[in-house]
């Protein structure tokens, strides 16, 4: 194989393989060239420009065909490993971004649901406690027998004596069951403070005698009672003590 074919093949050849195998071929050329000189001749006092340019044919030497191929596939063994070993780096990037994701996720996803369940708590409390106050707080009818129900329950939680029996008797005699009943003819309303209401309560005894928590209106059946209720106990004892006009 001559020199120019050897050039011809490494100019396909990357370049780090085309420096080792030059520096092969050079070294076979050299090896050449000592080998082509016999042992007994004398060494020439000059270089002879003739002998350094004239072209060596080393297709004696299979040994450079061999150490070139060699060279050749330690670069394409190479170039594959360092392949494969970015191919590794880049499966382990993705596998550790893809766990970074789904840890964000994760994390994501628990905080969404702890949100959740502590609106879900707090909507549920609110539901029992209103549930528990619905079921603390009876509801009354708009009529006698409600207004003496609601009194007495009010009276109880103030301590104020009495019955609905003792109620509903001075109800009806004072003013037959009527919340808007007006005395405009007694000594009461002579002296401008008629006497008003299911109980006919006058005014300043009214305001003398208010149970906290009702209405301030004279009027108010509720209020009305608890109020006259409240000055019997004071005065008689007991509402049930009451018999005629007090």
């Amino acid at each position: 194989m001559s020199t120019f074919s050897i050039h011809s093949r490494l100019r396909r050849l990357s370049k780090t393989q085309k420096l080792s195998a030059a520096g092969v071929s050079a070294a076979a050329c050299a090896a050449l060239s000592l080998s082509l000189v016999p042992a007994h001749a004398e060494t020439p006092a000059e270089p002879q420009a003739s002998s350094a340019a004239a072209p060596v044919v080393i297709a004696g030497l299979p040994q450079a065909k061999t150490i070139q191929a060699s060279i050749i596939e330690q670069h394409s063994t190479a170039e594959k490993l360092v392949k494969a070993a970015d191919a590794v780096k880049a499966k382990h990037a993705a596998a550790a971004k893809a766990k970074a994701a789904a840890k964000a996720a994760a994390k994501a996803k628990a905080k969404a649901a702890a949100k959740a369940k502590a609106k879900a708590d707090v909507a549920k409390r609110s539901s029992q406690a209103a549930s528990r106050s619905a079921a603390r707080t009876p509801v009354y009818a708009d009529n006698l027998n409600g207004w003496i129900t609601e009194a007495l329950d009010i009276m109880k939680a103030h301590g104020i004596p009495g019955s609905y029996d003792g109620l509903h008797r001075n109800i009806m005699r004072e003013s037959t069951g009527n919340p808007n009943a007006v005395n405009g003819w007694d000594v009461n309303a002579q002296n401008g403070t008629p006497s008003c209401g299911l109980l006919q309560v006058i005014q300043p005894t009214f305001n003398a005698y208010h149970v906290p928590g009702t209405s301030t209106n004279i009027y108010d059946p509720v209020a009305n009672i608890t109020a006259a209720a409240n000055y019997a106990a004071d005065r008689y004892g007991s509402i049930d003590n009451v018999n005629s006009a007090y």
